[in-house]
């Protein structure tokens, strides 16, 4: 899914049932708990929402769950940094600059990896999965309030 418009309850669960599923008193429970989260998070936060809305849901339920809603392309998990990977609801393909000093994550449009994933296509046959890029450093925040000097905005002179 590309679509910027974002899925109601509804239209999630008429997607699970397109796609041949059932709709279960676990899986509406974790559509609602993805709806209501904004941005990304980490599968232990989920279930122990998950939980306060329905305890007899197992984190491995949970689990499936994720999984199975990825399957149908209405949910994307991405690793951010050296954490638990995060979900979010599928939408707009963007990657992620993740600050290794204050763990603030900041989402880029899939535009900023144009070349990047030209090159590793053309040079590499390798296509680029955007939801999934995370890239770290050092935020502008945190890199004002350290001794960190910024990078220059050079272009490489020497490709991938």
């Amino acid at each position: 899914m590309s679509s910027s418009a974002p899925l109601s309850f509804d239209e999630l669960l008429t997607r699970v049932r397109a796609g041949g599923r059932r709709v279960t008193v676990a899986k509406r429970t974790v559509a609602r708990v993805l709806l209501e989260t904004t941005g990304h998070a980490r599968a232990d936060d989920i279930i122990s929402h998950v939980h306060d809305l329905a305890p007899d849901v197992s984190a491995s339920t949970v689990y499936r769950i994720l999984d199975e809603f990825e399957e149908l392309g209405l949910v994307v998990h991405a690793h951010l940094g050296t954490g638990a990977a995060v979900y979010h609801l599928a939408g707009p393909v963007h990657g992620h600059l993740v600050c290794t000093l204050c763990q603030t994550t900041t989402e880029l449009p899939s535009v900023v990896f144009d070349a990047l994933a030209y090159t590793l296509r053309t040079d590499y046959g390798f296509t680029l999965d955007r939801h999934h890029v995370a890239l770290s450093g050092v935020c502008a925040t945190c890199a004002r309030a350290t001794t960190i000097a910024p990078v220059s905005d050079e272009t490489p002179t020497r490709r991938l």
